[in-house]
């Protein structure tokens, strides 16, 4: 089987996420999308340079909805490796893919220095809220993913984490054992699909917490845009709590308002979470800047 030491590659491309998420200072991170054409692509690479500014403590580079673009994200993971000061945290989904299939993709990681991993098991091809059928050849689950990859060498191995409970999970004790078990496997830290309600994220941390020594930071994601937070839940299975709702459907018709309320909320849920003790933020940034810079400038991050 083939093993992807080290080697002897730049300091930030090696930086231990886990230990920065243990610092006393929270651990800033952003996500982007993979670009769909050469436009998109440009207004990513206007955010990534940007956002580079704040001296985040790692990026990740997203599949698309089902697993799709998934050459797009090696190659996009791979460049912000190898042009930019930034630790990228790569994403690696199980969605139509052999166990070989996985260990080429980790290998085309490894070759460009990246050596940080969020395993996920992915959604349906298709049709996210389908059934899910794994590949003949591949794997079924999350925690076999991470188990794959900690084998294949020297990776740091983050998972996903759902405080609103995943679609598939019948409640909140399953999602905890299931992280337990994500875990067991060699995870080292989690990351929480997009939170609306800092109770959720709070009650699903603690239960982990209670367990196993697991970091679990909060995905945040300022609103711009109400039908394209609409879609993103649904897609997401992440509820919008009536209140937040509200405050949006208050100011529908007025953009501007539109966007300084998301910020807001955003700022407020960020406060909240950081001073429960979160390790950090992870900003969901739809591959813009601007909102993102300003609730990392109006939580003095």
């Amino acid at each position: 089987m083939a093993h992807y030491g080290g080697g002897g590659r730049p300091e930030h491309l090696v930086a231990s996420i886990p230990a920065r998420l243990r610092e006393d200072r929270p651990a800033v991170s952003f996500e982007f999308f993979p670009p769909k054409d050469d436009a998109a692509e440009t207004q990513l690479w206007d955010a990534v340079r940007r956002l580079e500014r704040v001296r985040p403590a790692f990026v990740s580079v997203t599949y698309g909805a089902g697993g799709t673009s998934q050459d797009r994200t090696v190659r996009v993971t791979g460049r912000i490796a190898d042009e930019t000061s930034l630790t990228p945290l790569a994403h690696l989904t199980c969605v139509g893919q052999s166990v070989a299939d996985l260990r080429r993709v980790v290998g085309n990681y490894a070759a460009s220095g990246v050596r940080n991993v969020l395993a996920l098991r992915g959604d349906p091809p298709g049709d996210v809220g389908g059934t899910w059928t794994p590949h003949p050849d591949g794997l079924d689950h999350a925690e076999h993913l991470v188990r794959l990859v900690r084998g294949l060498g020297d990776f740091t191995v983050g998972v996903a984490a759902f405080p609103d409970v995943h679609p598939d999970s019948p409640d909140l004790d399953h999602d905890v054992e299931v992280l337990v078990r994500k875990a067991d496997a060699g995870a080292q830290f989690a990351i929480t699909q997009m939170v609306f309600d800092a109770d959720t994220y709070l009650r699903l941390r603690d239960r982990v917490a209670a367990r196993r020594d697991l970091p679990v930071t909060p995905g945040l994601m300022p609103v711009t845009n109400v039908r394209q937070i609409q879609r993103m839940s649904e897609l997401m299975g992440t509820p919008l709590p009536p209140q937040v709702v509200a405050r949006l459907e208050a100011v529908k018709d007025d953009p501007a308002a539109v966007r300084a309320v998301g910020v807001q909320i955003a700022v407020e849920l960020g406060r909240r979470m950081l001073d429960e003790g979160a390790p950090g933020l992870h900003f969901i940034t739809m591959n813009r800047s601007t909102a993102t810079l300003e609730v990392h400038e109006a939580l003095g991050l």
